[in-house]
Formats: C-alpha cells, structure tokens, sequence
C-alpha cells in the first residue's frame, strides 16, 4: 500500500486522501482563519472510494495527510458467483473475486476485460474496457 504525504490545505476536491487507513475521495474543503493569532482550520469533506461511507474531519490546515497511490489494473472476467465476479490481472495472473457493481450488471460477460482500482485489499471494478 503505498502512500505519499502531503498537507490538507493542499487538497482539492476529486483528490484522494487516507482517513484512518482507508481511501476517502474529497469532495469540499473549507479553509478559516479563526483570529489574529491563531492557526488556519481546515474542514474536509469526504467520501469513500471502496465504500458508501462519509468522513469529515477538521484540523490545522498544515497538518500532514496521507494520499493513497491507487493501482488502476487491466483485469479479465473468468466467471461470476452470485453478485460477484472472479476476475484474473492481465499483469500477474493472480485471480479475485470482486462484488460487481450493478450498474454493469447487464453489459458485461464472460472473457470481458474491466478497469479495476486497487489499493491494498481494497478492490473494485470501475468499468467496461
């Protein structure tokens, strides 16, 4: 899982950021400066990449913040199981099974190749090639 560091002011939105280890796309920040002496606030808003979940966080507007480098990779669809789908990488050969996601439940078949993220144990397919 690799991660580069950087700082939440220097956040936009459609960015990716790690939250507790888990890859969150951004979807606002708001950047304050609360008074004469004190140190810029910044709030970001956040929603999950591999999962429907949303984060909101508030810190210093320097603080450090992890961005994940997610691998985006050529798979193939060997066959499906129930809402899932087994797909091999055309990299390394190496077979998973992914939940696939409905809006590509009827376009898709056996021997298909798909776009598909990958970060860590987190996997999801993104779309048809």
């Amino acid at each position: 899982m690799e991660k580069k560091p950087s700082t939440v002011k220097a956040q936009k939105p459609g960015s990716f950021v790690l939250i507790d280890d888990v890859p969150y796309k951004v979807d606002s920040v708001q950047i304050s400066k609360p008074g004469k002496h004190g140190s810029a606030k910044a709030k970001l808003t956040a929603s999950g990449v591999f999962a429907p979940q949303k984060k909101i966080i508030v810190q210093p507007a320097d603080a450090r913040i992890d961005v994940p480098m997610i691998e985006k990779r050529n798979c193939q669809i060997l066959s499906f199981i129930g809402p899932n789908a087994q797909i091999m990488d055309l990299e390394d050969y190496s077979t998973n099974e992914v939940l696939l996601p409905d809006e590509l439940k009827g376009q898709v078949k056996e021997g298909d190749e798909v776009l598909v993220w990958k970060y860590g144990h987190y996997m999801m397919i993104k779309g048809k090639k």
